[in-house]
């Protein structure tokens, strides 16, 4: 147990912000999850939109500090080539 009370404060802050992490990464793995079934499922328009949102939720856990910019730009970057691959025509196969 801390001993001082700027120390109290710190375990008591740390907790909240723990905790809103915490809520922030569940948010962002759900939407992910979301987004890998409809691009399996091959669902364009649906895939659309949870991307658009995904995208969203990304920028805001990077905004809060909650996942470093890199990740961010990474898991973005994943998402848009994820609608990429789906609107893509397929190709022709030649025999």
């Amino acid at each position: 147990m801390p001993n001082v009370k700027s120390a109290e404060k710190r375990v008591k802050t740390n907790e909240r912000r723990r905790q809103r992490n915490r809520a922030a990464k569940a948010v962002l793995r759900t939407s992910l999850k979301r987004v890998g079934a409809l691009a399996a499922a091959n669902d364009v328009e649906a895939l659309k939109k949870a991307a658009v949102e995904t995208i969203s939720v990304i920028g805001k856990t990077r905004r809060k500090h909650v996942i470093n910019r890199k990740r961010a730009a990474r898991l973005q970057s994943r998402v848009q080539r994820s609608i990429n691959k789906a609107l893509a025509p397929a190709p022709e196969k030649t025999a």
